[in-house]
């Protein structure tokens, strides 16, 4: 594989680190990588990182309830299902059910696993065998840790779509994990896309699968819309984790072939 093989987005190199942030980085994970080699180090950061985002996770649940019991965002929550139940018909419930499914855990990992095979054969690299599970894993430990920590009430039954669940509902897993596989699906793509409206199309698509994969929980009443935002908010988080991994894998990549001459 080239050195430089993804390394672009269009113009910009995600191997040179501008901001005083990303230096600082860059600095405090060089002796990992030398130590452990870019593979492995991407490996560890991604592990860190997913412990560290299910404890921040755990964390933040506190705050989000305070924030519920006073009122705050929440007052979005009834106003956003009564929304949802006036805009409701037969055939449009059984299409949103339809749709969700697809967020679902059944859903999700196949098509999760479908888009690694794919991008991993055309690609003719293990990345997408990395990114996708890990990404995958990082969003389940969230969504656990979530809902462990709060154990916050569904609305109401009478008011949700069939069929019903019972788990939990901060915050909302198919949210979060529409984010995170859309996203990181849709950051692989961008890799080897070079015109610039390829790649705005990718990312439009990603974002309106996010959005809409939310919305839909809301629709079909079996998340507030409180549950959907902060499951975004993680999701877009846990995203930025797995893409610094990834440029900083990349950074001392180049720099060990560089410097030793070895294939990347």
């Amino acid at each position: 594989m080239p050195a430089h093989q993804d390394h672009y987005v269009g113009p910009r190199d995600l191997t040179r680190w501008t901001s005083p942030v990303g230096r600082f980085l860059v600095r405090c994970v060089r002796p990992l990588a030398r130590w452990a080699g870019p593979h492995a180090a991407l490996l560890l950061l991604i592990a860190v990182g997913g412990g560290v985002a299910a404890a921040l996770t755990a964390a933040s649940a506190e705050v989000y309830e305070s924030v519920v019991e006073a009122d705050g965002v929440a007052a979005l929550d009834q106003p956003a299902l009564d929304l949802a139940v006036s805009m409701r018909e037969g055939w449009f419930d059984a299409f949103i059910t339809g749709y969700t499914n697809i967020g679902g855990p059944i859903g999700m990992p196949i098509l999760a696993v479908s888009v690694m095979v794919l991008l991993a054969v055309h690609r003719r690299s293990w990345t997408p065998v990395i990114l996708l599970p890990a990404a995958a894993f990082g969003s389940l430990l969230m969504t656990v840790a979530g809902k462990d920590a709060i154990g916050r009430l569904r609305p109401p039954i009478d008011l949700a779509v069939p069929p019903y669940e019972s788990s939990p509902s901060f915050p909302s897993g198919h949210s979060l994990n529409a984010v995170v596989i859309a996203g990181i699906v849709a950051y692989l793509l961008v890799l080897r896309q070079e015109r610039r409206r390829t790649r705005a199309l990718t990312v439009a698509l990603a974002v309106v699968f996010a959005v809409t994969m939310g919305l839909s929980r809301v629709y079909l009443g079996h998340h507030w819309f409180t549950d959907v935002l902060v499951a975004w908010t993680l999701g877009v988080a846990w995203l930025a984790v797995v893409i610094t991994a990834h440029r900083l894998y990349l950074t001392f990549r180049l720099h060990r072939t560089a410097t030793r001459g070895v294939p990347a």
